[in-house]
C-alpha cells in the first residue's frame, strides 16, 4: 500500500500539517471498532470496550514518548490540561508563571484566567533557544515555567532539558507544551526531566481535535491536588459512593467526569498508521523536503536550522511584498498553507512529495 492509499489528502499541495494533519484512512475503521460498533451492539455495556480504547491510546502514546501509559491522562485540550495542572499545585508563596512570548496564546490566556488565584503571567522576550535567557527569569517567585518545545510561528526549538535543569535548581515546576512537536520531533519527558507535559493529536499525529492529554512525572503527581475532579478521578470510578472519594494515583486523578471516547478511538488509528510508517522515517522525509524547498537561497538568509534545532514547519520570514507575492502564487497553485504577518508557514508530512517541495522552491525563487 502506497502512502497515497493511506491518507485522505485534500486536492492541491497540502502544507498545513502544523495546523491539522490529514486523516489516515485506517482511522475511520478504528473509530468504528473502538467506539461506534460497541455502542451499536451493546448500548450501555459498551463501557469495558470503550475504556480499553482509551487505555490503548494512552499505551500507544506512552510508547511514542518512552513513558508508561498509566502516567498519561486524557484531556479535552492543551488548555484544559494546563488549567488542571496549575490549579493543582501546592501553595508555596510563588505567583509567577513564566513562558516565552512566542508560546501559543492559549497558554497565556489560561494564566490570565486564573488571576483570582493570584497568578501572574511573565513573558520572556528574546531568543527562545537561549538557556541563559530563561535562567534570568527563574527565581524564588516563580511557581511554574511553561516551555514550548517547538514554537508554532517561528519553528524555534526550546532546549527543554537545559531549561528543566535550570528549573530544578531554582525549585521551579517545569511543564512543556508538545502540541507542535509530537509526531515530527522526539518527545522524551523522562529524559528531559520535566514535571508535566501537555499535548494534542490534531497536528503532526493526524488524530483530529479532542484527543488531548497530559503526562505527569511519577512522584510529582503525589504533590498535586486535582480540583476539577469527577467520578473518573476516583481510584475506582464504579464504586458509586458519594461519601467516599479516593483520588486515583498518578496522572489519572485529573481525568474528571464521564470521559470522551470517540476522539481517542480515531486517534488510535492515526497512531497505528504513523507508527507503522515509522516516526523516524517521517522526520527524515520532512527534513529532505525542507532542504529541497530552501535549496539555493542561502545568500538570501533563508538557511535551515540544524535538524535538532528546528521544528517540522518552514516559517518563511519575508518582506510584506515578498509574502504577498508568494501567498498569491501558492494560492494559484491550490496550495494549502497559512500566514502569520509576513511569515508564511509551510509543513511537509509523509504524504507530501518532492515535486511539491520543488514547487515551493520555484515559487520562493520567483519572489526573492
Amino acid at each position: 500500500m502506497t502512502i497515497d492509499d493511506q491518507f485522505n489528502v485534500p486536492a492541491g499541495p497540502y502544507l498545513l500539517s502544523h495546523s491539522v494533519g490529514c486523516l489516515p484512512k485506517g482511522a475511520e475503521s478504528s473509530l468504528a471498532s473502538g467506539y461506534v460498533e460497541p455502542w451499536a451492539n451493546n448500548g450501555g455495556d459498551a463501557w469495558p470496550t470503550w475504556l480499553d480504547t482509551v487505555e490503548g491510546f494512552c499505551t500507544a502514546l506512552g510508547e511514542l514518548m518512552g513513558s508508561r501509559g498509566q502516567d498519561i491522562c486524557p484531556q479535552t485540550s492543551v488548555s484544559a490540561a494546563f488549567t488542571a495542572y496549575l490549579t493543582s499545585l501546592p501553595e508555596r508563596g510563588r505567583s509567577k508563571i513564566v513562558m516565552h512570548e512566542n508560546a501559543f496564546p492559549t497558554m497565556g490566556f489560561v494564566v490570565k484566567g486564573l488571576k483570582k488565584m493570584g497568578l501572574e503571567l511573565v513573558l520572556i522576550e528574546g531568543d527562545a533557544d537561549d538557556p541563559g535567557l530563561w535562567q534570568r527569569h527563574l527565581d524564588q517567585t516563580v511557581q511554574t515555567c511553561l516551555i514550548t518545545h517547538v514554537h508554532s510561528n517561528t519553528g524555534v526549538v526550546s532546549p527543554v532539558k537545559e531549561i528543566a535543569d535550570l528549573c530544578q535548581k531554582h525549585d521551579v515546576f517545569s511543564a512543556v507544551d508538545v502540541a507542535q512537536s509530537i509526531g515530527i520531533k522526539p518527545v522524551e519527558p523522562n529524559a528531559w526531566g520535566v514535571d508535566a507535559l501537555f499535548g494534542s493529536c490534531v497536528k503532526w499525529l493526524c488524530g483530529g481535535p479532542g484527543a488531548g492529554y497530559m503526562w505527569v512525572r511519577p512522584g510529582h503527581a503525589e504533590l498535586l491536588e486535582a480540583t476539577a475532579i469527577g467520578w473518573f478521578s476516583h481510584e475506582n470510578p464504579f464504586e458509586f459512593d458519594i461519601r467516599h472519594f479516593r483520588a486515583a494515583s498518578g496522572a489519572r486523578k485529573f481525568w474528571g467526569g464521564t470521559p470522551s471516547v470517540a476522539p481517542y478511538a480515531l486517534a488510535n488509528g492515526s497512531l497505528k498508521a504513523l507508527s507503522k510508517i515509522g516516526f523516524s522515517h517521517i522526520r527524515e522525509h520532512n527534513l529532505r523536503l525542507k532542504t529541497v524547498a530552501l535549496s539555493g537561497f542561502e545568500t538570501a538568509g533563508l538557511t535551515m536550522r540544524p535538524a535538532g534545532q528546528s521544528g517540522g514547519t518552514l516559517c518563511l520570514n519575508l518582506t510584506a511584498s515578498q509574502a504577498d507575492g508568494m501567498a498569491s502564487k501558492l494560492t494559484d497553485e491550490n496550495c494549502r498553507f497559512d500566514r502569520r504577518g509576513n511569515s508564511l508557514r509551510l509543513s511537509f508530512h509523509i504524504y507530501n512529495t518532492q515535486a511539491e517541495a520543488k514547487l515551493v522552491n520555484n515559487i520562493l525563487g520567483s519572489v526573492l
